[in-house]
């Protein structure tokens, strides 16, 4: 699993012009799904999500979780995060799970999710063309990818 997380003040999805999901202070969370993913990769990559500290305490240090904050969080399926550019100028997604992989593991992903943080999470809308507002806080942008704990 690959996710870009970005700190945000506030965030929303919209689909057919309408908004399905918004959050002020919190995360907006861009994931990408492979074939190789499991619940060990859903485990530690909601755990690294919670627990992450990137928003500032009173002294301007980022030093909270979005769960000390009491943030939010809006998880959106990217499966263009697993895109291949070493070859030629049309990036292959050939490593991105197909959705009856994707979707089940997604859902979970944000079941698991929530229980974590305690609350409902916000979500697009699986394979639809969203539009993704955000207001980058910081900015504060951070890749992990499950298979290099990075």
């Amino acid at each position: 699993m690959r996710a870009v997380l970005q700190r945000v003040s506030k965030a929303s999805v919209t689909v057919d012009g309408k908004v399905v999901s918004s959050i002020q202070k919190g995360l907006l969370v861009l994931l990408g799904i492979e074939d190789a993913d499991g619940q060990e990769d859903i485990d530690w990559l909601t755990n690294k999500i919670v627990n992450l500290r990137i928003f500032n305490d009173e002294n301007n240090i980022m030093n909270h979780s979005v769960t000390d904050v009491d943030g939010g969080i809006i998880v959106v399926s990217q499966f263009t995060l697993h895109a291949q550019t070493k070859k030629g100028n049309r990036p292959s997604y050939i490593k991105a799970a197909q959705p009856d992989v994707a979707i089940p593991m997604y859902e979970k992903f944000v079941q698991v999710l929530e229980q974590k943080l305690g609350k409902k999470v916000g979500t697009g809308i699986f394979g639809a063309d969203m539009k993704v507002e955000l207001l980058n806080d910081g900015p504060v942008t951070i890749t992990i990818d499950t298979k290099t704990k990075e």
